[in-house]
């Protein structure tokens, strides 16, 4: 009678279950986690990314140096709001090799800076910067040798 009882309090049956599901989310939730971080990061790179190469083709068509300034920052714009996101005119940054800008033949360098806020993180962490992954994107684009000095 006593192998019986003992039979009875050693069974271990439904414990395979409650182990593969506290395991399953142990395991789960920082491996989603971690896609929805990479995944955020990526889309941001890639936005940036086509961001500094528009706003360096916008900027060296331009007709003169007045319009150029506000016509990249527009396009950089459009471009980011695609991937919705936002840029704000401090994060894009353009350097000319030679002043004035857009002389034939010289080089223009975008550059847009852009912090990606990780998910699910309170806005505290997010304000500091503590929060957040840094992308930058840098494009150079020559102003075509055949245009006319203006």
């Amino acid at each position: 009678m006593t192998t019986y009882r003992r039979e009875l309090h050693d069974d271990d049956s439904g414990n395979a279950i409650v182990e593969f599901v506290y395991l399953a989310v142990l395991l789960m939730v920082p491996l989603v986690y971690v896609l929805l971080t990479v995944f955020r990061v990526q889309g941001a790179t890639y936005a940036v990314s086509s961001a500094t190469r528009e706003a360096g083709r916008v900027f060296v068509t331009a007709p003169s140096g007045d319009v150029a300034d506000g016509r990249a920052v527009t396009a950089a714009s459009i471009v980011m709001a695609d991937s919705h996101l936002t840029l704000r005119p401090r994060d894009l940054d353009i350097r000319c090799s030679a002043r004035p800008c857009l002389v034939p033949g010289e080089t223009v360098e975008v550059t847009i800076g852009y912090d990606v806020a990780l998910p699910f993180l309170p806005s505290l962490l997010t304000r500091s910067g503590r929060g957040s992954v840094h992308v930058t994107g840098r494009h150079l684009e020559v102003v075509d040798r055949f245009r006319a000095a203006r």
